[in-house]
């Protein structure tokens, strides 16, 4: 194609190539299909209007870096950028493979470093407020108390405690078996005020929900059936915005909330890793930069020179 025709073209003509090998070599869905087109267009676009390139066979590595460059000063966010980069790898690759170019351009840049948010948490005097306003007249008040005292007392996902059983309980030997991501089993031991609130539960509140069914699910809805993922999400969202907490709140949050609490109280981090079941010690290790920044918050609030003016 001539350099004329190229510059009247919105995009590269060997994106047509390479929608073909999306949809039938890689068979991704058409959203991951169009997801691709979308950002490889923009990167077209800029290549031609700032680069002046019109030939895939022109674009180097400083044509590229420069395009990366200009998505970080508009003020996209590292996920989306590091996605963008992604289309334009895997496009040079196809390129390159099917010797439409000679090399690859993109081969050496680095991916992009992705920004680590740090969890929401909440404080030992919030849980004890959501915990303290939780009435214990009715079967459900008894279950929402053990299932915080739970969630919050061993570091359990939301999955893991909408699918507890029966037999997972060992309350006598302090502890509880845990089916995590992987179907991996793991022991984790639950605390005496935890377990104080499961036996209420099981004494007062589940026969009644119950209905004289037999359920092996520990947690139960109204109707004697196990509770969903999504209930307990809407339940503990409710439950800390009844009680003034202003922060963007999941179940979730009990399990970030049990690491960075055991952490400053100087529980050894690989213990922290296999109380929530984390293969890997890095994943543990967001809670060590959580402590951290508490660490300086206290200080700010506590120290009496922390905040003077020079």
């Amino acid at each position: 194609m001539k350099s004329k025709d190229l510059k009247e073209e919105p995009e590269f003509y060997e994106l047509s190539d390479f929608r073909y090998y999306l949809e039938n070599d890689k068979a991704l869905s058409l959203n991951s299909i169009d997801a691709y087109l979308t950002d490889l267009r923009d990167y077209a676009r800029f290549l031609k209007k700032y680069q002046n390139v019109y030939d895939v066979n022109d674009i180097t590595q400083e044509a590229i870096e420069r395009y990366m460059l200009s998505l970080k000063r508009s003020g996209l966010s590292s996920k989306s950028i590091s996605r963008k980069l992604t289309s334009i790898k895997e496009f040079h690759k196809f390129l390159c493979d099917e010797r439409i170019t000679r090399d690859n351009p993109s081969i050496l840049i680095d991916s992009v470093k992705q920004e680590k948010k740090l969890p929401t948490v909440l404080t030992v005097e919030e849980i004890e407020k959501m915990i303290n306003s939780i009435k214990l007249d009715t079967p459900l008040g008894l279950r929402n108390r053990a299932l915080i005292e739970v969630m919050y007392g061993s570091g359990l996902r939301v999955s893991e405690a909408a699918g507890l059983k029966v037999g997972d309980l060992h309350l006598n030997s302090k502890y509880i078996s845990i089916i995590g991501k992987g179907n991996k089993e793991r022991i984790v031991p639950i605390g005496d005020v935890a377990s104080e609130a499961l036996r209420n539960y099981f004494d007062d509140g589940r026969k009644v929900l119950t209905q004289n069914m037999f359920s092996d699910y520990v947690f139960l809805n109204y109707k004697g059936e196990a509770m969903t993922r999504q209930a307990i999400f809407k339940f503990i969202k409710k439950l800390a915005s009844d009680n003034g907490i202003e922060k963007e709140i999941s179940p979730h949050t009990l399990r970030h909330s049990f690491a960075t609490h055991l952490l400053e109280n100087g529980v050894d981090l690989r213990y922290v890793q296999e109380m929530l079941g984390h293969e890997d010690i890095s994943t543990t290790q967001i809670y060590t930069h959580l402590d951290k920044s508490r660490l300086k918050e206290m200080v700010n609030e506590i120290h009496p020179l922390a905040n003077r003016k020079d």
